[in-house]
């Protein structure tokens, strides 16, 4: 029995390879993670993002896109879309 490794990955370097981006998850500690740009044609990331526009609007504190969610929730979702 196997499973399977979401396509994301969490980072503290700046750079970002192309066709992907950086976006801040996490409650009270923030993780960047690096999602590939697939994700923006997804319903399921589109919700997110429609949630971090509620929350945040266009000013993110981090300087990158805000996720409002668990670190935990983000990698459930984003599994699910590599599938």
């Amino acid at each position: 029995m196997g499973f399977r490794l979401p396509r994301i990955a969490s980072t503290k370097t700046p750079d970002i390879p192309k066709g992907y981006f950086a976006v801040y998850v996490g409650e009270s500690q923030k993780k960047r993670f690096v999602v590939p740009i697939s994700y923006l044609n997804q319903p399921l990331f589109q919700n997110l993002l429609s949630q971090a526009e509620e929350e945040f609007g266009y000013h993110h504190p981090m300087g990158g896109i805000t996720i409002p969610c668990s670190e935990e929730t983000f990698i459930d979702l984003t599994s699910r879309l590599s599938v």
